[in-house]
């Protein structure tokens, strides 16, 4: 065993085979184990440059389990509330009970594949199954990040594919038979705005009044709603790109305007009990609406009446982009008032319109190149 000074780290040839590697930092002796010496010098150069760097080390005792519960609290500062709830219930429900006790420093691709066919033979949904890995291979890469361990092993293995939930979208016939039934309704201003903008629930139930320019025909997306645990808040909106401006068609300032005389008339028979929260969609007591109750009392019950069959809220969403493309708005356009990041994103979901616009610039190049037509 060759010795080296503080810090460097020594490799020797144990007698039953296995290469062994020790550190010594701050009076403590690391040591790690491999079946050759390229393996050991590959983790003692990891302990190594970690040290340098002030990451944490990994010992070659520390489990996931440990790791997970340094790594996600700091997490908090990160994501969004409700984004971070769902991450400590994956963490707890899957990936804790399948690989909590396997040490970090050995974690490899079986085992990454072990948990998917965990969750599968659990009969969850690969939708499930996909979030769990990608939240383990976030986990992993900061691990990376600070020298706990040398690979991402959760990069080595294929992602559960999502399960594709199916797009369904009203004509512009049931569109218009579904705000014919909502007249009178007490959201019918929502759903005229989630035909009309497009705007994701989140955006419209988190909309406040100061956030409507009525006398400019426009609104500013700035905020989302999101459950937490037991609550309602605004968070800031999914993406930059979301946070934006939208032009309002007539009929949605117009029944905007008749929503807020009728709010505030509501607000005066509540008195002190009015919570002033600002939103232009609030429960008889001015607070955050809550969702389930608005699918199951207001909006099946609309499509019900109309004739309509189920379809889920979002829905009218990708209704408003359909009828925008259909109707030969710039998908540009489109983009923006969707919120979508890039307009790839805007062409490829909704690519069955974009078809159809193709027909339309082919029969245009046609007239196009076949000139006019001369007199016989």
């Amino acid at each position: 065993m060759t010795r080296r000074g503080h810090g460097e780290g020594s490799i020797r040839h144990r007698a039953d085979g296995r290469w062994e590697a020790s550190l010594q930092i701050d009076g403590r002796r690391r040591t790690w184990l491999a079946k050759t010496r390229t393996e050991v010098q590959r983790k003692l150069s990891e302990a190594i440059h970690a040290h340098e760097t002030g990451a944490p080390l990994s010992g070659p005792r520390q489990t996931f389990a440990r790791f997970w519960a340094d790594w996600l609290p700091g997490m908090r500062t990160q994501l969004r509330p409700r984004t971070w709830t769902r991450y400590e219930e994956l963490g707890r429900v899957h990936l804790l009970p399948a690989i909590g006790k396997v040490p970090l420093a050995r974690l490899g691709p079986q085992h990454v594949r072990a948990l998917h066919e965990g969750m599968v033979a659990a009969g969850l949904s690969p939708s499930t199954a996909h979030h769990a890995h990608a939240v383990l291979h976030r986990a992993l890469a900061d691990a990376v990040r600070w020298g706990l361990v040398g690979r991402n092993v959760a990069g080595l293995v294929a992602a559960p594919r999502m399960a594709e939930h199916q797009m369904q979208t009203l004509s512009e016939e049931q569109a218009r038979a579904f705000l014919k039934a909502a007249q009178g309704d007490r959201f019918e201003p929502l759903y005229v705005l989630a035909i009309s903008t497009g705007m994701r629930q989140g955006e419209l139930l988190a909309l406040r009044w100061r956030d409507v320019d009525l006398e400019a025909r426009s609104l500013s997306v700035t905020g989302t709603l999101q459950r937490g645990k037991g609550t309602l808040t605004i968070a800031e909106p999914k993406t930059l790109r979301s946070r934006r401006k939208v032009a309002l068609a007539p009929q949605a300032v117009e029944v905007l305007r008749r929503h807020r005389q009728a709010q505030i008339a509501e607000r005066l028979a509540a008195g002190p009990l009015w919570q002033d929260l600002d939103l232009v969609f609030a429960n008889e007591g001015g607070a955050h609406v809550n969702r389930d109750r608005l699918i199951a009392r207001s909006f099946n019950p609309l499509l019900a009446q109309a004739g309509l069959s189920r379809i889920r809220f979002h829905d009218l969403r990708h209704t408003a982009a359909t009828l925008l493309l259909a109707h030969g708005v710039h998908p540009k356009i489109a983009q923006e008032m969707l919120g979508h990041a890039n307009i790839a994103v805007t062409l490829d979901r909704y690519s069955h319109v974009s078809q159809d616009m193709q027909q339309d610039a082919a029969r245009l190049m046609g007239e196009v190149l076949s000139g006019p037509r001369l007199p016989a």
